[in-house]
């Protein structure tokens, strides 16, 4: 593949955001050397940042610079004084949920890796997590979260409605994702209760037969959620509605150990973000212990969406020689920890090709590497 130019409207949003984007362009920019793409990127308010400065969390200007990128990086949103405040009008979620929208992102997709070297990271015994590497795909724009919602006189309503082109769709994706790997599909819903996941079984029931080398077997919600922490080696791709994949992904993230492991994609047929999973977590904000690894992953995503499989496997190569070389934050190595931006700069310098010898990691720790 030639030469690529590339626009990424970067939203970094609240909290610790800024700091672990900074750190995926930081790499991106490495790639860029390496590989002699070009890289360009528009800076946008989106979240509780974005209510702050216009009172709206998805401004029209960051909505139209999203539009015109070939690519979309999110940091994270989210701020204590709207998430506190159960009366707040307008909220940073609100602001993703549109864009979702309005960008048709209507597929989530979360890899969740079992890291051997950080197997006693994870809460879960070594032996039930250890080779465990699934794909769950979230549908993103549909169900409960976009439902009809209000409060009667003594209560309240939210609902949930599927239609059966916003099922075909995501599953063909989850379909081919399996095919190109270990092809086998879990449709996870609760059909012994609800309508719309009855639908989803006869769907995905109806496209199997166009893919007859993917296995496909179905667990009800609850089901799943079990089986995920008894066994979860037994899941290569998981299919799921909203809600049930906003929980699902959220649970499997203990498999890696540290929600600062994994990032994401939001993909449409026109746009596609890509996001860490993790919260905007405002407590460690301007401290330098955010972990940037699910970000720079994510940069990871980003590059095989555009065709760039080889860069895209260095960078997880450089991420592999961190954890390795034991370059972390504070939540993976509470002893000799790195901060964020040294992290970042190990990964980065790892893109480039240069050596990771222990007076590089030297200089990386006293601050003192000037090569990004």
């Amino acid at each position: 593949m030639g030469i690529l130019r590339k626009k990424i409207a970067v939203l970094a949003g609240d909290g610790i955001g800024p700091e672990v984007c900074h750190e995926a362009i930081k790499v991106l920019d490495a790639v860029a050397e390496r590989f002699g793409h070009r890289f360009t990127y528009d800076y946008q308010l989106m979240g509780a940042c974005a209510i702050d400065a216009t009172g709206d969390p998805l401004p029209e200007s960051t909505l139209a610079a999203c539009r015109a990128a070939d690519a979309i990086l999110l940091g994270a949103i989210g701020d204590p004084k709207y998430d506190n405040n159960p009366a707040a009008k307008v909220r940073p979620e609100q602001g993703l949920l549109r864009l979702r929208k309005e960008l048709g992102l209507y597929a989530n997709i979360r890899p969740v890796t079992a890291y051997d070297i950080l197997l006693p990271h994870s809460p879960l015994k070594a032996d039930r997590i250890a080779g465990a590497d699934m794909l769950i795909y979230r549908e993103l724009t549909g169900g409960i979260y976009f439902g009809e919602k209000g409060r009667t006189e003594n209560g309240a309503f939210d609902h949930c409605t599927y239609t059966r082109p916003e099922i075909t769709r995501i599953a063909h994706l989850a379909f081919q994702s399996a095919q190109n790997r270990r092809k086998k599909l879990t449709l996870v819903d609760k059909a012994n209760v609800l309508e719309t996941s009855r639908l989803w079984r006869e769907v995905v029931q109806e496209l199997a037969p166009a893919y007859p080398d993917v296995a496909v077997d179905y667990l009800f919600v609850d089901n799943a959620a079990m089986q995920l922490i008894l066994n979860p080696k037994q899941f290569d791709v998981m299919l799921t509605e909203n809600m049930f994949g906003d929980i699902l992904s959220d649970e499997a993230s203990v498999i890696a150990g540290s929600l600062g492991l994994l990032p994401s994609a939001s993909v449409g047929d026109k746009a596609a973000l890509f996001e860490p999973i993790h919260g905007s977590y405002p407590q460690a904000k301007g401290r330098s212990i955010a972990n940037p690894i699910a970000t720079i992953l994510s940069i990871a995503m980003m590059l095989e969406h555009f065709g760039l499989q080889e860069a895209a496997n260095v960078v997880k190569d450089a991420v592999q020689d961190a954890l390795a070389q034991n370059v972390l934050t504070p939540e993976l190595n509470p002893t000799s920890s790195s901060t964020t931006e040294q992290v970042g700069t190990h990964i980065a310098q790892c893109v480039l090709g240069f050596p990771t010898s222990q007076l590089h990691r030297d200089n990386i720790k006293a601050g003192m590497s000037t090569i990004i």
